[in-house]
């Protein structure tokens, strides 16, 4: 029999998609800000021909300072060197991740640079192979055929109105056609730095358990990400001012370039993941983020006018979120199963609780 204080508090609590209403518009809304800066800083390289890695350093010092300053890693508990050493690693890793990806920009252009990214689930395939069963394995495999197949049809151009099969515009033959086809192996780039991403990701949440401490560490692996940039960016602008062309040694003044780049492409979209990842259960590589970012992608490519073919990304993006709901069932199942075991104890403390007295 339920007493009436349980009535009362059940009457009273909001259901549980509700509570999460919130959450999921600043995750949404941050994702589509990133992305805006994003569409901007390719726009910016098109205009102005920076330096990629240049235009990065000038954007990730700025945001290593201001995450130095909220979060204070020499505050607080004193971390230990099993937390700092990995996270310093992790900052090269990071480094490394951000020049790739910036050069996967330019090349590919903003659609192939954002999807390439969700290629980090492949690492899903790796925890088959070490740790998951037979069954778990073959689909596993089946999902990277799958995002490989979608990374193929990005790469030639089925997103893109000029070389979609999909696209019923008549088109003159002889029209500038604003993207190349690339094929799969001019994508290896930003799919490297896919994985790379997703490595960082992994190494952030195996060294940090606690979410404070997660943000801590943070702080420092992008500084120490800075610091590892440093030099690439000297030698960068070393070599461009030795050229012939000048262009790159130059890097033009663009506001909203820089300042999207910091605040969205870098702070802003770190807290909204971490608290997408806490609150909501949806980390980068999941069917439910690619949903969100391909439809801010959408609003950003008719707002720039890009070539673009809603047909084709539609189902590149279909393709490539089966297979990243393939390639990560095994971690998938294994969150299922530890956050209904951990519903079942709170239900079942919660019975003892409230269960009246015997008479």
């Amino acid at each position: 029999m339920m007493s009436p204080n349980r009535v009362s508090e059940d009457r009273g609590t909001p259901p549980q998609h509700f509570r999460h209403t919130p959450f999921q518009i600043i995750h949404i809304v941050a994702n589509f800000m990133r992305i805006w800066s994003i569409y901007s800083m390719y726009r910016y390289f098109l205009q102005t021909g920076a330096s990629v890695v240049l235009f990065l350093f000038a954007c990730l010092a700025p945001a290593s300072i201001l995450f130095l300053i909220l979060q204070k890693p020499w505050k607080g508990r004193p971390l230990s060197n099993t937390q700092i050493v990995p996270s310093i690693i992790n900052g090269g890793i990071t480094a490394l991740y951000l020049v790739l990806w910036g050069k996967g920009l330019k090349s590919c252009g903003p659609v192939r640079a954002i999807l390439a990214e969700y290629s980090g689930a492949v690492l899903g395939v790796l925890s088959a192979v070490l740790y998951g069963r037979r069954g778990h394995l073959w689909k596993k495999i089946g999902g990277l055929i799958a995002m490989l197949a979608s990374l193929y049809l990005l790469s030639e151009g089925w997103a893109t109105a000029t070389y979609s099969p999909f696209s019923w515009e008549d088109r003159d033959d002889s029209e500038a056609k604003t993207e190349p086809v690339l094929g799969l192996r001019h994508m290896l780039v930003p799919i490297i730095a896919g994985i790379l991403s997703a490595l960082r990701r992994v190494i952030a949440r195996r060294v940090s358990i606690k979410n404070q401490l997660k943000r801590r560490l943070h702080a420092l692996t992008i500084a120490s990400a800075t610091c590892f940039m440093f030099p690439i960016a000297m030698w960068d602008m070393i070599i461009g001012s030795s050229s012939e062309s000048d262009s790159n040694a130059k890097l033009p003044f663009s506001a909203w370039a820089f300042l999207s780049t910091i605040l969205f492409g870098n702070i802003v979209i770190f807290y909204a993941d971490s608290i997408a990842e806490e609150r909501l259960h949806m980390v980068f590589s999941s069917p439910r983020h690619l949903a969100a970012a391909g439809a801010c992608i959408i609003i950003m490519e008719k707002v720039y006018k890009m070539d673009f073919s809603l047909t084709g990304f539609t189902i590149c993006c279909l393709i490539l979120g089966f297979g990243i709901y393939e390639a990560t069932s095994l971690e998938r199942n294994r969150k299922d199963s530890i956050r209904n075991s951990d519903l079942s104890n709170g239900e079942f403390d919660n019975q003892i609780q409230m269960s009246p007295l015997p008479t």
